[in-house]
């Protein structure tokens, strides 16, 4: 049974909370990846910066949603959700536009669960940890490299 260690890139390119937005933009591009991996200054996984999140910079700013009656503004959607949004299209660091606790597998990890993951999830890239520490990722790459060695 083929797992997570069989496949996965062990020298991972990674970032900190603290990098400059554009610098990680350069990073995803000079590298040709989907994602990288933040981390902390032990190699404990934080988060995960990909494309799309960048990407959801260009966004137009969303109007919310309202319901008027008597006078008063009931917002028909959450605040804390549209500040969130805000936060992230106006992000300068990493921190600010990264997944938090992204979904991660282990070493162990077979396969079929981590396609399973990309597939059902729409996952372009997955960190491997052992504990809390990185070890390695697994891109898409790295599922259809096992097809054609097979």
């Amino acid at each position: 049974m083929i797992t997570a260690k069989d496949i996965m890139t062990k020298d991972v390119i990674t970032v900190s909370c603290d990098t400059d937005v554009s610098k990680a933009v350069k990073i995803l591009l000079k590298s040709h990846i989907n994602g990288v991996p933040v981390v902390d200054d032990h190699g404990k996984l934080k988060g995960i910066l990909c494309q799309s999140d960048l990407i959801f910079q260009q966004k137009k700013i969303p109007v919310p949603p309202i319901f008027t009656i008597l006078d008063g503004i009931i917002p028909l959607s959450s605040s804390k959700k549209l500040e969130e949004e805000f936060q992230k299209m106006a992000a300068f660091k990493v921190s600010q536009a990264m997944v938090e606790n992204p979904v991660s597998v282990t070493p162990d990890t077979p396969i079929s669960e981590i396609a399973s993951l990309m597939v059902e999830e729409h996952f372009h890239t997955i960190p491997v940890v052992e504990g809390k520490k990185l070890a390695g990722i697994i891109g898409k790459e790295d599922i259809l490299k096992v097809l054609i060695s097979e």
